[in-house]
């Protein structure tokens, strides 16, 4: 192997290793994204549930007071 053919592969070797490199912060990105929107849903799921929860407690006193008259 002559010196231009090894100057090559180190530059292809170097070319891959940065993009080995990107392709890993890309991917710790996207987890941290995807951990970000897990626990936005997670929170939402739960200010649903508390919402259904109050408009059930208010359906019951409608219910309750509409019985009552």
């Amino acid at each position: 192997m002559d010196d231009a053919e090894l100057q090559l592969l180190t530059r292809k070797l170097e070319q891959l290793i940065q993009r080995v490199e990107q392709l890993k912060a890309e991917n710790h990105r996207l987890h941290a994204n995807e951990q970000a929107w897990r626990e936005e849903r997670a929170h939402l799921i739960e200010k649903n549930e508390t919402a259904r929860l109050k408009v059930e407690a208010m359906i019951s006193r409608l219910k309750s007071l509409e019985q009552d008259t």
